[in-house]
């Protein structure tokens, strides 16, 4: 064998080496695939997920789905290989890592901003429904959050209606923030709440903030909720989070309140965030989304103006699952009746 063969055949070796290194190598990507999804009209734990006290409720039928995705955890790197395997599957999708998480953001700091938005998109939700039947509904201040290890842990709960705080009246959440601050570390904050239709005083010690020990903590995420006519509770696993469940709670909120079977027994999946007013909004995520649903059954999708022309690229035949714009609540539940009158009904289809 000559030098120059066997010099070549070295080379080779060592650019197949080189090349199986950096498949292993961490990069700085996260995939998206499509995720579970959930009949919110059904029941979890042998309850009704979507529960109403104080205000008469009707049976329903079909199914009413909420879609996900599953996203790389932050703590989890992934391989180059990794990274082309999804980037060459068209159900995933390959986004930059900074793209969905902030630098030396914790699954901790993830999951937290999940419940929080989770929390604020139902109560969101069911004051979009009760809004469309006719409610003129006012503002609250409500917890959103309770961090595990912080003073109010046992003490405040999430979706607590904040009344006062030592007698100053919760308007917003900065007036919460400088009443706990006057209460001072170590001080008594006593918080009157208003929680499962009962009113009752919980007294929290503020503590000092991780990242300023002189600020006066009590270990909650406050913001603007809304004061309801009647109860209503939409539960659901703690794993799901985020805001872009809202349309799909306040059509099954809107559904139970109502006479009839809203998807005269089809089954309809769909997603987007919302507003009070029942606008719907774009989201992250619409082509695994669809997927996912596609692979459940579904037969209807609703889809945010905003995400429409990217939702025609999702992996799917096009008789397999139809799209529909949804650009208030409003409009997904005229499109959701049309089509269970009639499948080939006139409707705004995302095209």
């Amino acid at each position: 064998m000559s030098r120059r063969t066997t010099s070549s055949i070295l080379a080779c070796v060592l650019l197949v080496a080189l090349f199986g290194v950096a498949a292993l190598l961490p990069v700085p990507y996260v995939t998206m695939s499509p995720g579970p999804t959930l009949d919110v009209l059904a029941e979890a734990k042998g309850e009704e997920i979507v529960q109403i006290d104080g205000h008469r409720t009707y049976p329903t039928d079909g199914r009413l789905e909420l879609t996900t995705v599953s996203v790389t955890a932050p703590t989890k790197q992934l391989s180059l290989a990794q990274v082309l395997a999804a980037w060459f599957d068209n159900t995933r999708a390959v986004y930059p890592r900074d793209v969905i998480y902030q630098p030396e953001e914790t699954a901790q700091d993830v999951a937290t901003e999940s419940s929080v938005q989770m929390v604020s998109s139902q109560d969101t939700a069911i004051a979009a429904a009760l809004t469309e039947l006719g409610y003129k509904l006012s503002m609250s201040t409500e917890v959103f959050n309770v961090t595990n290890d912080g003073p109010a842990k046992g003490k405040l709960k999430a979706r607590d209606r904040i009344i006062s705080v030592n007698g100053a009246k919760a308007v917003d959440a900065e007036s919460v923030v400088k009443a706990v601050a006057e209460a001072g570390i170590g001080g008594d904050a006593r918080f009157l709440v208003r929680r499962a239709g009962e009113t009752r005083t919980v007294t929290v010690k503020p503590e000092g903030a991780e990242d300023d020990p002189d600020k006066a903590v009590v270990g909650v995420t406050v913001g603007g909720g809304y004061d309801f006519p009647f109860e209503v509770r939409v539960s659901i696993d703690g794993n799901i989070g985020g805001p872009s469940a809202g349309l799909i709670f306040s059509l099954a909120v809107y559904d139970t309140l109502t006479p009839g079977a809203l998807t005269g027994g089809q089954q309809i999946a769909g997603t987007g965030t919302i507003t009070a007013d029942g606008t719907v909004g774009s989201i992250g995520g619409i082509q695994q989304k669809i997927v996912a649903a596609a692979d459940t059954g579904a037969d209807l999708f609703l889809v945010p103006p905003g995400n429409c022309d990217s939702a025609m690229d999702a992996a799917v035949k096009d008789e397999e699952i139809e799209l529909v714009r949804a650009t208030s609540l409003h409009s997904a539940v005229k499109s959701i009746r049309g089509y269970a009158k009639d499948e080939n009904a006139d409707l705004p289809r995302c095209s």
